[in-house]
């Protein structure tokens, strides 16, 4: 029983180990984090179509329910950019921005994506998130990255433009761009610039100035609360707010409120497509942020227990007046960085937070909102990677046909689009490469029991032997294959007797395959050929002991590849 517990309840365990020590850490790290969070959750928040409160709200209780079920011990849960960018994609084809409807949807998407990673993480289809390849994956969140910073321009410029994609943005801030408010254009553009400079330029000059490496690394993270101040300041002192710059204006000073999702049969009906692509993607851009962190401290991540914790913090968002949230890259880092040891540190960043919310909110009323575009523009561009494009050329045209496809499609008709796309081409290649196996006629390594490919190695053969190797489990897609294969090559050579499937790399057949290894068998015994298996694995064995192909089967089964020459060579003397 409390096996089970702590494997629902991960808090149960490292709670027990909980020391002085671990203390110190978490509490270090969650207040590099806050300080860090603070900007970035008011950023997303705007980015999600929200108002900025409601990226704080959503950055509180998801952190202390993913600390009691979650089992990465350094991922920081929050909004994030792509998933804040799905929202706002999904939300804006239904309600209205700005209205009490926009914000109820975002909790019923929340809700809805809540439930659907709780119900994969309880009934362990954590496998589903294999279905989208790290090439496809990486293609729609550059995609994405372009579309998020785009978007901002806006913001920069201080002019109004819509699009749900890349063409329909640029278009848009094109019709406005003689809207352009400069003194917000030059707030934005200078706030860019430092940000992205303190990414690259500042450490070098605090580590000439002899800084520690601990030191310099935080000062670089709070890059973007001094831009924070800095412009907050400047447009307060000399009423920048009253020259047409837009700014955050008044934030509730309070806690997450308590809020409901609505019930509504026809918004649930038409929010269960994003929210299910969202979880998707949430999920796999979280469990690759916790296995990479976890595999540096050699730890173990569970991921149909980090589905638990994931939807556990979504549904706290439902309830606490945010929106969808999954782990962070950027602020699961420096959680990481900081020397985070135990959940502890995310429940520590959500009591910081919740000090914000209560009380630093009031300082944030002249903050521009071009800050915090930039905040989002420097963020997410570290997300754009074009050398995908180059890796799958080089490796891989299908992988690459994939990754240009999702790229396009997703600059070209939004996220929604693009990530549908991804999936589909993902289970398309998939299909498409398992549908042709690898099938290798092999013959004996001289002077050894080993079988190689007879195209890349020097081996010995018998013409009335024919030993092929299928690398690849047997299904429906790929049956009929195998069936081509084994006729092409023994119709026309008359001196074969023997056919042997080596079945070292088979881990499954399915009724399709073995309807097709029927047939396989029929048509050798036409032709006076007999069919035999070698290697056939225990579990496999097991389901075809349950049928009668055995028992039709014209040859035999054995144990190794070695002993099923050897004995139908000696059959032939």
């Amino acid at each position: 029983m409390k096996t089970d517990l702590t494997r629902f309840l991960p808090i149960l365990k490292w709670g027990q180990e909980y020391n002085r020590s671990a203390l110190s850490n978490d509490l270090v790290a969650a207040l590099i984090v806050t300080i860090m969070l603070i900007p970035q959750s008011l950023a997303y928040a705007l980015l999600a179509g929200l108002p900025p409160e409601a990226g704080l709200y959503a950055s509180i209780a998801p952190i202390l329910l993913y600390a009691i079920f979650g089992t990465s011990r350094s991922l920081a849960v929050g909004p994030v950019a792509v998933v804040s960018l799905m929202t706002a994609a999904a939300l804006s084809h239904i309600v209205e921005q700005g209205t009490m409807g926009y914000a109820v949807a975002a909790l019923s998407l929340a809700a809805l994506s809540g439930l659907i990673l709780l119900g994969m993480g309880l009934f362990r289809l954590g496998f589903v998130a294999n279905f989208l390849s790290h090439p496809v994956i990486s293609g729609f969140i550059t995609a994405s990255g372009i579309i998020i910073a785009a978007s901002q321009i806006k913001h920069i410029l201080g002019v109004n433009a819509d699009g749900h994609n890349l063409l329909e943005l640029v278009i848009s801030l094109g019709q406005h761009l003689s809207e352009t408010n400069w003194i917000t254009a030059i707030i934005g553009i200078l706030a860019t610039g430092f940000l992205f400079w303190v990414r690259k330029g500042l450490k070098p000059v605090l580590q000439k100035m002899g800084l520690s490496s601990g030191i310099t690394g935080v000062l670089v993270k709070t890059g973007p609360v001094a831009v924070v101040v800095v412009t907050t300041l400047a447009v307060w002192g000399f009423n920048l707010a009253d020259k047409g710059v837009k700014i955050v204006g008044e934030v509730p000073q309070s806690l997450p409120p308590l809020t409901l999702p609505s019930f509504s049969p026809d918004l649930l009906g038409q929010l269960l497509l994003p929210a299910f692509l969202i979880s998707i993607i949430g999920f796999v851009e979280s469990i690759s942020v916790a296995q990479t962190l976890a595999a540096k401290r050699r730890q173990r991540i569970d991921p149909d227990q980090e589905l638990i914790g994931l939807g556990a913090a979504n549904i706290g968002a439902s309830l606490t007046g945010g929106f969808p949230v999954t782990g962070g890259f950027s602020r699961s880092v420096v959680n990481f960085d900081a020397g985070a040891e135990t959940p502890a540190a995310g429940a520590f960043t959500a009591v910081g937070l919740a000090i914000a919310a209560l009380a630093l909110t009031p300082l944030i009323y002249f903050l521009p909102k071009a800050t915090l575009a930039a905040t989002i523009i420097v963020a997410v561009l570290s997300l754009v990677d074009f050398s995908i494009l180059k890796r799958s050329w080089n490796y891989s045209k299908a992988d690459f046909s994939a990754v240009l496809t999702t790229i396009l499609v997703t600059l070209g008709l939004g996220v929604e689009a693009g990530v549908s796309a991804g999936v589909g081409l993902s289970i398309l290649l998939h299909l498409y490469r398992s549908s042709k196996p690898h099938i290798a006629e092999v013959g004996q390594v001289p002077g050894t029991e080993h079988y190689r490919n007879i195209l890349r190695h020097d081996v010995l053969t018998d013409s009335s032997i024919v030993t092929l190797r299928v690398d690849e489990s047997l299904y429906f897609a790929n049956a009929r294959y195998l069936e081509d294969k084994i006729q092409n090559r023994v119709a026309d050579d008359k001196n074969v007797r023997h056919v042997i499937l080596q079945c070292s790399a088979i881990n499954e057949i399915d009724l399709s395959a073995l309807e097709s290894l029927e047939a396989i068998n029929e048509r050798l015994k036409a032709m006076d050929v007999t069919l035999h298996l070698s290697e056939v694995k225990g579990p496999v064995m097991d389901r075809l002991k349950a049928q009668s192909f055995l028992k039709e089967m014209s040859g035999e089964v054995f144990l190794s590849q070695f002993e099923a020459e050897q004995k139908l060579k000696a059959a032939q003397h």
